[in-house]
């Protein structure tokens, strides 16, 4: 499989595509066309048109492995319509295998937070739960289930301990003594003044969860994974901490798992823990690990607006955007009133109410005749004099039929979840809190793992489950590091990192770029003098590592309020433009240094004016660091500058000598995609997709980018390819970078490979199958003959595996933070029990206990081997251009988290600061516009503008 170079027919130097779209940023249909491009003639040697439909159905066959329609298809009717985003076909795709385990780099063994489980041969049965009448919450149906397991245990239940999972799913070691009943279910409120509520439960027998088949699965004999049994296993190993603890996902958060620390504007940390029981090639294991997040502190309510707003005179009434902040901060939360001694009553706040609370009245009467104000209801019904009459009520109730709550009377009821971004303040005070170096983390996995006692966990008893509670060891290596070619004009012409980092020293850049008109706008409160001498500094060190830089901006650096940021940066542009007129023709500012202002919330309205209104090239410098003069923040800006110019920082000298398998031997493109989602809560702004692709062959390290708008929390990139209609050719990021591959190289790519991060494994199918036939449909749109082989790998960082080094303290297995070292790569034990996966830590740790990055390949027709990918995806790592150090995440699929991060800024500001994430199915997808993103300037677009 590794020389199917044949497969990318007509690829090569001088090769042309027929019908070239033009090239665009943000991915918007083609413009119409009067007549669609003429096909090129066929190129010498190329295959005849049976060949081309013989490899065009071996690529869809190779994909696909299961051609009969899915059962909710069938199920649907004709009438049914096919999902907007989906592929034509509903098939099922499977991974490939394991091409063999990886051997390069030297032996090192670590512990991996992975606890074995064992099974017993108990019968494993599954019931249908249906609640009547329905509850949205997990919580309540539990609470439910438990009442009725209390009541009826040993009567109807056959003594049979029975786990939830809090939606429709019941299991039981064994068989209930019946195949379907009914039970009614009396319910009391924590309100004490509600009455009880009853709910019929219907529990009928679905059937028997396989574990043949999981044992089949977990010894290689059986490819696909029985998602039920394991599910079944995962609910009877978490329904005592279901039971006991806050769940948030796979996570359980409780005071009496750590003492909450305060991070600031009435908000806590609290601790926990994350449990997930994983298929790996050793069995199964429980996957633990610590975890924390913020949680509203049980404050009275006028405490904790107080805090959020730094309120210290509260007589002042709230103004306008006081009320907006505090109605997002608590909206949905629930409070308990404090008004009626010896009686809990909860609501759940829907708003703020615009007038104060000495203007609001209510009717007394359903006539609505007659009305009281809320501050002389206080009075009269429960004696309560209320104070802070200037501030508006919490409402909860409908707008209709509003209810009014003093916030004095309320407080906010323990253990709810902040879901909201935490401030920069907050972000520092959570990370100070749960920040453990990694022999400390790893003890306290392990005091989890012994506090939860499974051993004695009366339900994982009851399904003769048994958990060893030591972490396993496992045989990992570590990869050498790649050497670094540098300009042979420096003392140091190549390097070889230590440790996963380097520094400029002695080197020049390889490709320094050429910077000759730059201005310098200062938004910050630093005298001007001290910005001038900064300029003069970062002059310097750019022209001392390799770059042609142009001493005297094209107009005086001056200063601006940043107030009046927009037209100041309208001055700038006009100015140099006003300028550089007399350079003569196609001469414009190719960069704009910007001093930000002293406080934050600025950045991304430069970044979308700089870039998307006036096409600026911008590089953003906290005034801090303006005083300071560090050399290393001058390198490092010198750093991003260059790639900015279209210069080169440095290249892998394997990369220039033809060393990279599957990589250097012919022209290759490397393929970077990302999709960021708004933060919980923002139900209409639309995810942001970003798709990068590198322009240099056999370098790889210039990154061209694409961005597009789509559905809300929608993960599939749907603007890959678009297809052809009779008013315009095809479209898409793809074809679109794939055009501009050969625009810059001459070249057309033999070979791709997509790195795609932000793909979780329950998304697995769906993304491949319809990103899948998006490359390949874009490939044969450009010439019909078209069919590189393509390398699929999805990037994950947010999961919950970490390695820790098998002797602390050894200088022989840790860097300098105590961690792993980098290139510590883990393919074995842990890993999937038949798929192509590994655990990659290319980079070493500064503080906390490094996160391996896990890389999944979905799809291989290049037929990588385990060390070719593992190698490549290492020596990529140190090619990142901001920074002189191996980064945790692949270089392409890291710049595509940038790109995506910085789209958002411009729609939503610099509330956008977000990581991304796979999107739920709790959030409803809404319609966003498809130009809801402002179009990159031309000048901007074709550089690494997002570094």
């Amino acid at each position: 499989r590794g020389g199917r170079g044949g497969r990318g027919r007509g690829g090569g130097r001088g090769g042309h595509y027929p019908g070239e779209a033009p090239a665009t940023h943000q991915y918007s249909p083609p413009a119409a066309v009067a007549h669609a491009p003429a096909p090129a003639p066929p190129q010498r040697g190329a295959p005849a048109a049976a060949e081309v439909a013989s490899l065009s159905r071996e690529l869809q066959q190779r994909l696909t492995v299961q051609d009969q329609p899915s059962a909710s298809a069938s199920a649907a009717g004709p009438s049914a319509a096919p999902p907007a985003l989906a592929p034509s076909s509903s098939k099922s795709v499977r991974p490939p295998a394991r091409p063999g385990y990886g051997t390069a780099g030297r032996k090192c063994l670590v512990r991996a937070n992975h606890f074995l489980v064992q099974l017993s041969h108990k019968e494993l049965c599954h019931y249908d739960v249906a609640i009547t009448p329905e509850v949205p919450s997990k919580g309540v149906n539990r609470a439910i289930l438990r009442e009725l397991v209390d009541v009826f245990h040993e009567s109807h239940l056959g003594k049979k301990l029975p786990v939830y999972d809090g939606r429709k799913s019941l299991y039981t070691a064994g068989a209930l003594p019946f195949t379907s009943k009914e039970f009614s279910v009396e319910l009391k409120d924590k309100d004490q003044s509600k009455t009880a509520r009853v709910f019929r439960v219907a529990i009928k027998l679905v059937g028997n969860a396989d574990l043949h088949h999981l044992y089949q699965f977990l010894e290689g004999r059986q490819l696909d994974e029985p998602h039920e049994a394991i599910h079944a296993l995962d609910v009877v190993l978490r329904e005592s901490a279901s039971s006991n603890y806050v769940t948030f996902s796979r996570s359980f958060f409780s005071p009496l798992l750590g003492q909450p620390e305060i991070i600031g504007d009435g908000i806590e940390c609290w601790r926990g823990f994350y449990q997930s029981l994983r298929s790996t090639q050793m069995g199964l294991s429980l996957n633990i690990d610590i975890s924390a997040t913020s949680f509203y502190r049980p404050l009275m309510v006028f405490e904790f607006v107080a805090e959020y707003l730094n309120i210290r005179d509260m007589s002042r009434p709230l103004n306008d955007p006081d009320r907006i902040r505090i109605k997002k901060a608590l909206r949905g939360v629930k409070v308990e009133v404090t008004h009626r001694p010896g009686i809990t009553r909860r609501y759940r706040i829907s708003g703020i109410s615009v007038a104060p609370m000495k203007q609001l009245t209510f009717a007394v009467d359903d006539q609505g005749s007659s009305k009281i104000s809320v501050v002389q209801y206080f009075m009269e019904k429960y004696n309560v004099h209320l104070k802070f009459v200037s501030w508006p009520c919490l409402q909860a109730g409908s707008d209709s039929k509003p209810i009014y709550l003093p916030m004095e009377v309320c407080k906010i009821a323990a253990g709810q979840r902040y879901s909201r971004k935490l401030n920069e303040r907050q972000v520092t005070a959570m990370l100070r809190a749960t920040c453990r170096r990694p022999h400390e983390r790893e003890q306290s996995i392990a005091q989890m793992a012994n506090r939860n006692n499974y051993g004695n966990d009366k339900f994982v008893k009851e399904f003769g489950i048994k958990v060893n509670c030591e972490l396993s060891t496992i045989e990992g290596r570590v990869l050498p590091p790649p050497l670094l070619k540098y300009h042979d004009s420096g003392p140091e012409k190549q390097c070889q990192p230590n440790v996963g980092q380097w520094n400029m020293i002695n080197k020049r850049m390889v490709d320094g770029g050429t910077l000759k008109y730059w201005a310098c706008l200062n938004l910050s409160r630093c005298h001007m003098d001290v910005v001038h001498d900064f300029c003069h500094h970062l002059t310097k060190m750019c022209q001392n590592i390799g770059m042609y830089f142009e001493p005297m901006p094209v107009i005086e650096p001056f200063s601006a309020r940043p107030e009046n940021l927009e037209q100041a940066l309208i001055d700038v542009q006009k100015k140099s433009a006003a300028r550089l007129v007399r350079e003569g023709e196609g001469k414009y500012l190719q960069l704009l240094i910007i001093v930000l202002p002293d406080r934050s919330g600025f950045y991304g309205q430069i970044k979308r004016i700089c870039e998307t209104e006036l096409g600026i090239v911008s590089q953003c410098c906290q005034p801090r660091h303006v005083l300071k003069n560090n050399n290393q923040y001058l390198e490092n800006v010198s750093l991003k500058i260059n790639v900015k110019v279209n210069g080169r920082n440095t290249v892998l000298l394997d990369a220039l000598s033809n060393r990279i398998p599957l990589v250097t031997d012919k022209p290759t493109i490397i393929f970077g995609a990302d999709v960021t989602h708004p933060m919980p809560g923002e139900d209409s702004s639309p995810s942001i997709a970003a798709v990068v692709a590198s322009m240099d062959w056999p370098e790889v390290t210039k990154y061209r980018c694409l961005v597009s708008a789509q559905l809300h929390r929608q993960e599939i990139i749907k603007d890959l390819y678009i297809e052809p209609e009779k008013d315009r050719p095809a479209g898409g990021m793809i074809r679109d970078h794939l055009v501009a591959f050969w625009k810059r190289t001459n070249l057309k790519p033999y070979r791709i490979i997509f790195y795609r991060d932000g793909v979780s494994e329950g998304q697995f199918n769906e993304v491949l199958l319809y990103e899948m036939d998006a490359i390949r449909k874009a490939c044969q749109s450009l010439q019909q003959d078209y069919l590189p082989p393509v390398t699929f790998v999805v990037v994950q960082k947010r999961h919950h595996t970490r390695f820790f080094p098998n002797e602390h303290g050894n200088r022989q297995q840790t860097d300098r933070s105590g961690n792993i070292l980098p290139g510590t790569v883990v393919d074995t034990k842990i890993c999937h029990p038949t798929q192509f996966d590994f655990y990659l830590c290319s980079h070493a740790g500064i503080q906390g206990t490094s996160r391996p990055t896990h890389y999944h390949v979905l799809y291989d027709e290049n037929g990588f081997s385990a060390d070719a990918l593992q190698t490549l995806t290492n020596k990529l790592c140190y090619t990142y251009a901001r920074c002189t150090r191996a980064v945790s995440v692949v270089p392409p699929a890291y710049y595509a988290h940038l790109a995506a991060f910085r789209a958002r800024y411009y729609i939503e500001g610099d509330a956008s600061d977000r990581g991304s994430s796979s999107a739920g199915s709790s959030t409803r997808a809404r319609p966003v516009e498809s130009n809801i993103l402002p179009n990159i300037k031309e000048t901007v677009k074709e550089v690494m503008f997002y570094c």
